[in-house]
């Protein structure tokens, strides 16, 4: 079952990208996810995911980046963050991480790596209450690089949708 988020989103889906069911796409509690059907390889869809939740607690955008790192550390092996850095301003901050990792798949190991966005927004409906949106590109290391650019497109198209705009696809 898919997941939702607290508040509506917009954005706009990268050309070559197809809308993809999460349960079918191994990402149950995501809002939304994307897959590049040019980039298939045995064992291996590259994958644009998108969810996210309140976060009432005191926790950094980095902190909140640590607990996916410990969560992904739980079915995946060999989790090392590669990169971290914050962006944005005080009053709409960011993070964005890349990390490798390796996953069993049938009989054999595939190494993956994930770029995740960490994106802190004010729910226009109760300005008090922060949500945290994650953004995440999953691919092997060849799809990595030739997909980043689609990625970054794509979440720089993220917006907070307090109206529910007809343009470009929204979830919430």
């Amino acid at each position: 079952m898919a997941g939702t988020l607290p508040i509506p989103i917009r954005f706009r889906v990268p050309a070559g990208w197809q809308d993809a069911d999460p349960d079918e796409a191994g990402a149950p509690n995501a809002a939304f996810v994307a897959v590049h059907p040019g980039s298939q390889q045995p064992g291996s869809l590259a994958s644009i995911t998108l969810d996210g939740d309140y976060r009432p607690d005191p926790a950094t955008l980095s902190d909140i980046a640590d607990e996916s790192v410990g969560a992904l550390g739980q079915v995946a092996r060999a989790v090392e963050v590669t990169q971290r850095s914050e962006f944005g301003t005080s009053e709409s901050p960011g993070v964005g991480q890349v990390l490798s990792f390796s996953v069993v798949v049938g009989e054999s190991e595939r190494e993956l790596f994930q770029c995740q966005i960490y994106l802190s927004m004010v729910d226009t409906e109760d300005p008090e209450q922060r949500v945290v949106v994650r953004l995440v590109l999953t691919a092997n290391p060849e799809q990595f690089q030739i997909l980043l650019d689609d990625f970054q497109a794509f979440v720089a198209s993220v917006r907070a949708d307090p109206d529910g705009g007809e343009s470009d696809s929204t979830v919430g």
